[in-house]
């Protein structure tokens, strides 16, 4: 990784209507805008074409979004590899996950390295500037979902993520309620972390740490910390990986600490009819917050004028030792990996109970 910070100028974008350039003898070219940004030029081709069509939503609006929030979504984003979802029809049409970047791509636009558990490996987008947010979302990309590592060092992360995950019963409320509890134990380690919602009903909450533990060892701090959540509210949340066992209760998602696990990135966009976006929020703003009230239209208002509420994120990182302590404390028994993850040391039998038992 380069170390640099991320550039905190607001980047504007200027229009400059498409001029028909040649083509196929009898085919109309398609029609096209460039969009200055930063010191890059993004030719935006059909522009018009709408992607949320229940609320009227075009391409055009969609790359000025990521412009507009610029500043937020490069600090969530940045030197970080990134997989992207997108729809180049639309919310409505197929989803593309994409995890490598073509050849074919502007030479300005970073990769970085990653390793998938599968011991395989790609070059991933790697955002560095906010015309990279432009450049893809030209390309239908919706949702940014990025690792917790920097293209410096890929096998040691420096977020830990706590994904608070509402299941059937449960809502957004219930949700809220864990947050507070989760950055309650966070605050009595001296641990600041950084809620946002999830873009649906959910809250994500990002702790930055010092990158010197693997996957593994985060992943076990995750789980620790969602175990002592557990410990504390008990009615409202599960660290049950089977959903048979989670009941009416908020999961606490400890494999999003994972190799190759990625959440949506704050500012992202969702792929949802209303165009919402996983927003980052302070903690007195979450106290009463809908996440409703956050989309593709609301959200660059909100930032115009409050600008990026995370902009403190980077300033310290925290140890996870107290986590990885805890984890040690509860007789460090691991939890189940994802069905495409290859066996794991310590990992207990990957068979849901009810199948066990039979």
């Amino acid at each position: 990784g380069s170390g640099t910070d991320p550039p905190r100028a607001i980047h504007r974008a200027e229009a400059v209507p498409g001029r028909p350039t040649g083509g196929t003898v009898g085919r109309m070219p398609s029609p096209y805008i460039e969009l200055t940004v930063g010191d890059r030029v993004i030719k935006v081709t059909n522009p018009d074409k709408v992607y949320f069509p229940e609320i009227g939503v075009t391409k055009r609006e969609l790359v000025e979004y990521y412009v507009s929030v610029g500043e937020g979504a490069l600090r969530a984003l940045y030197d970080r590899p990134t997989h992207l979802r997108r729809y180049p029809d639309g919310v409505e049409g197929e989803e593309i996950y994409q995890k490598r970047m073509p050849v074919k791509r502007p030479d300005w636009l970073r990769t970085a390295t990653v390793r998938f558990p599968s011991g395989r490996t790609a070059d991933a987008l790697c955002v560095t500037e906010v015309a990279s947010l432009a450049y893809c979302a030209n390309l239908g990309t919706i949702d940014f979902h990025p690792w917790q590592v920097r293209s410096g060092d890929t096998d040691h992360p420096d977020e830990l993520r706590v994904d608070v995950d509402p299941q059937p019963g449960t809502d957004f409320a219930q949700a809220r309620q864990v947050a507070f509890t989760v950055r309650d134990i966070l605050q009595e380690l001296g641990v600041t972390g950084f809620a946002k919602t999830s873009g649906g009903r959910g809250v994500h909450v990002a702790v930055r740490i010092e990158p010197r533990w693997d996957f593994v060892q985060v992943r076990h701090a995750g789980i620790a910390l969602a175990r002592e959540v557990e410990r504390r509210v008990p009615h409202l949340a599960t660290t049950a990986w089977w959903k048979e066992e989670r009941g009416e209760r908020i999961f606490i998602d400890y494999n999003q600490n994972a190799r190759d696990r990625t959440l949506a990135a704050a500012y992202s966009v969702r792929a949802r009819p209303n165009a919402p976006v996983s927003a980052p929020l302070t903690w007195e703003e979450l106290a009463d917050a809908d996440p409703r009230d956050f989309d593709i239209r609301t959200v660059p208002a909100r930032f115009a004028k409050l600008g990026d509420v995370h902009a403190a994120i980077d300033d310290q990182a925290f140890s996870i030792e107290p986590l990885l302590e805890w984890y040690e404390r509860d007789g460090a028994q691991d939890l189940p990996y994802p069905p495409n993850y290859p066996k794991m040391p310590g990992e207990p039998k990957r068979v849901q109970p009810s199948k066990a038992r039979d």
